[in-house]
C-alpha cells in the first residue's frame, strides 16, 4: 500500500502550482476545471513519491492555522543535507519563511521547515 496523493486547498492556484514547480521539480498536469461546481485543481507529479493536488474552490475560506487539528505539514526528502541547506537558503533568500532549521532534531532527523506562499508548513528533509 502506498499514499497515491495528498490534497490540498489553496487561494492561489497559479501561485502555488508555480511554486512547487520552481522549488520542489513538481511537473503539472493541465488544468482541471469544473464551471458547475466553481471548483479547479492541479496534481504535480515529483520524482518519486505521492502526488500533490492543489484544489481551489469558490467558498472554501481560511481555517486557523494555530491550534487546528489536521494535517500539520508535508515533508519532501531531498536526498542530502546540502540538498536541504540550499533549498532552504534560496526560499529564505526569496522571501518565504524559514521557521526552524535546518537542524538535526533530537530524534536524528536533518530538516528545516518553511512556510509555501499561502504558510503551510514544509518540513524538507535530507
Amino acid at each position: 500500500m502506498k499514499i497515491e496523493h495528498a490534497a490540498v486547498w489553496v487561494k492561489d492556484l497559479e501561485i502555488m502550482r508555480d511554486f512547487y514547480e520552481t522549488y520542489f521539480g513538481g511537473a503539472a498536469n493541465d488544468k482541471y476545471e469544473n464551471h458547475q461546481k466553481q471548483f479547479e485543481s492541479y496534481f504535480l507529479k515529483f520524482d518519486e513519491g505521492a502526488r500533490l493536488e492543489l484544489m481551489r474552490k469558490t467558498g472554501i475560506g481560511e481555517r486557523p492555522k494555530e491550534n487546528s487539528i489536521g494535517w500539520a505539514h508535508v515533508a519532501f526528502s531531498l536526498g542530502s543535507k546540502q540538498a536541504v541547506d540550499a533549498i532552504t537558503a534560496k526560499l529564505g533568500k526569496d522571501g518565504y519563511a524559514v521557521v526552524s532549521g535546518p537542524r538535526t532534531t533530537g530524534d536524528g532527523y536533518y530538516e528545516s521547515v518553511v512556510e509555501d506562499p499561502e504558510k503551510n508548513l514544509l518540513e524538507l528533509t535530507e
